[in-house]
């Protein structure tokens, strides 16, 4: 079952329906009484909130309620998303400025009457409190507790290259025997062989990718291999995907990409990195190898994997795969010390020991020591270490994550929970748009803002406090943005992605509200896939299959992102999602 992200979606609906705009443009005329009872009952179910999303784990019944709990919610929104257009609405048409907008955008709405208007929207919202006061009615069937949750904390830091250097650094000392070992075999024992194929093999947040980079970044790497190419793979071993991504082109014609990699390393000593490999499809591998043994002697293919088996199938080891050890006590200490002493130390006899039994708890993982750190540096009283310490002891490993990544979610403000939730919609290890993703926040009013603040200023610290605490990584400027090639944009763009093991927990909390394409979609798989609130394609055909998923599911869709431009019109359907 999947984590409901109730608590922040019924905290942002209790703001929106307090928003002073609605006042101001006079839109909920009428219907006072109604908006006053949806707030009262709204804050009474924030009151019990907590504890109905822990027993919703254990009982289907408590989980029944917070999944209709959800669903009025999400209909709760979209009404005050209608409002809150009318608001905008009538503001532009009393400043003169509603002619200037494009015919095809208003032609999507159609020209309000307010009596109609307050008409519909009084029938909806008489619908949507009656639906929550039954859910508040059931509170006590259940016999919630009452919790309240702690306010979060103001000491905000701004992640900087400093304190990730020093963690690189931290690392690269940890590694170095391991590092050197990796590198002989590459450049010596492989000299006299035509192709070897070497996997680094280790569990989730172990540090795979750091040390492998590691290992290609390398001088003596740099100096023996002729042509050296990373490709991050990940869930999908798309073969044209990464001839293309090897040769730096965007062929998707897979006979023709392979075509092109041949030529790319033919006769060149190479070294290519595979990263983040999941493929037990053999077939698929051999194809591409075939292609790959045209290189020179000494050509050689580094791959981290968290499966065994994924080594054994590539088959083309010298001995064996490199099983990377757990990060040593000394090296997670640095790390951890990095992040939780920032702020300040807290002053207690028994805080050695709690350290001692946290980094027992990080299993050797350098993500999770930097994430346990960043989550304690803003709690200064012993108790709060004690606490964390003890959830940490009881979390369910059945989701095959490191129990502390959840506990690090858990510990989130309500409005960062749903900024970092919304990024389930992204594929694995993929290059998101910094200013672009703070641009959705905003859209879809995750952001809190007091008057006189600037919303991209604001959703920028979110951003920036995420990353401290490891939620995004490989944060780095780029010359052209994700949607460049639609947006026909040259300026740099910060690009960042998320860590396999971070990006479960969003994928766990959003369950079916997200819906992601990446590859050739089954037209079936697709159509019963059901209605989503978020869907991401970059799949470049999708036109039709997209316009029959469209016409066939009820019009929830608030956000469809597509990394190619819809060159020949519009999709005739999208026209009814007037939630978009």
């Amino acid at each position: 079952m999947a984590e409901f992200v109730v608590k922040p979606l019924v905290s942002m609906l209790t703001n929106k329906a307090s928003s002073y705009l609605l006042d101001q443009y006079k839109v909920m005329n009428g219907m006072e009484e109604q908006r006053e009872t949806l707030k009262r009952k709204l804050l009474a179910i924030l009151d019990v909130i907590q504890d109905a999303e822990e027993k919703g784990a254990s009982r289907p019944g408590v989980s029944a309620w917070l999944e209709a709990l959800k669903k009025v919610a999400y209909e709760a929104n979209d009404a005050f998303d209608e409002f809150k257009y009318e608001v905008l609405r009538r503001e532009a048409k009393q400043k003169g400025h509603y002619k200037k907008l494009g015919f095809d955008i208003v032609s999507i709405f159609p020209a309000h009457n307010p009596i109609v208007f307050r008409y519909k929207m009084s029938k909806k919202l008489c619908r949507i409190v009656r639906k929550i006061e039954g859910l508040v009615r059931e509170i006590h069937d259940f016999r919630f507790n009452q919790t309240q949750q702690a306010p979060p904390s103001k000491h905000w830091r701004n992640t900087d290259s400093i304190v990730l250097d020093s963690e690189k650094d931290i690392v690269s000392r940890s590694r170095d025997e391991e590092k050197k070992k990796i590198v002989s075999i590459l450049v010596d024992q492989a000299s006299d062989r035509d192709l070897i194929v070497l996997p680094i093999v280790g569990m989730g947040g172990l540090g795979k990718t750091t040390f492998a980079q590691l290992v290609y970044n390398d001088p003596e790497i740099k100096e023996h291999f002729q042509l050296q190419r990373w490709c991050c793979v990940s869930d999908d071993f798309d073969v044209a995907k990464i001839a293309s991504n090897i040769c730096q082109t965007n062929e998707i014609n897979r006979e023709k990409a392979l075509q092109n990699l041949q030529k790319e390393v033919s006769g060149k000593r190479y070294l290519i990195v595979l990263d983040d490999v999941w493929n037990e499809d053999a077939d698929k591998w051999e194809k591409l190898k075939t292609c790959l043994k045209h290189g020179a002697k000494g050509s050689a293919i580094l791959t981290t994997t968290r499966k065994a088996q994924v080594a054994q199938i590539m088959k083309m080891c010298i001995d064996d795969s490199h099983n990377l050890g757990n990060l040593g006590k000394v090296f997670l200490m640095e790390i951890f010390e990095n992040r939780a002493f920032c702020l300040q130390k807290p002053k207690a006899a028994e805080l050695s020991d709690v350290v001692e039994k946290i980094l027992d708890r990080c299993g050797g993982s350098p993500l999770a020591a930097k994430a346990f750190g960043s989550m304690l540096s803003n709690k200064t009283r012993m108790k709060e270490w004690t606490d964390i310490l003890a959830k940490s002891n009881t979390c369910n490993e059945d989701t095959k994550t490191l129990p502390i990544l959840k506990l690090s979610y858990d510990d989130l403000p309500l409005h960062m929970k749903h900024c970092f939730a919304f990024c389930a919609i992204f594929p694995k290890d993929y290059d998101i748009d910094v200013e672009i993703l703070v641009r959705l926040w905003m859209a879809h009013d995750f952001i809190p803002v007091k008057d006189g603040e600037n919303l991209e200023k604001v959703g920028r610290e979110i951003f920036d406090e995420l990353t401290w605490r490891s939620f995004f990584q490989e944060v780095k400027l780029t010359p052209r943005g994700t949607y460049a090639k639609s947006w026909g944009e040259i300026r740099s763009r910060t690009v960042c992605r998320i860590h396999d093991l971070m990006h479960d927990i969003a994928l766990s909390v959003m369950g079916k509200d997200c819906l992601t394409i990446v590859d050739r979609p089954n037209e079936k798989e697709l159509l019963s896939a059901g209605p989503t609130r978020h869907l991401f394609s970059s799949y470049e055909n999708i036109r039709t299959l997209l316009d029959d998923y469209l016409k066939k599911h009820s019009p929830t869709l608030q956000t469809l992102l597509y990394t190619y431009s819809f060159t020949n019109g519009s999709t005739p359907h999208l026209s009814k999602h007037n939630h978009l």
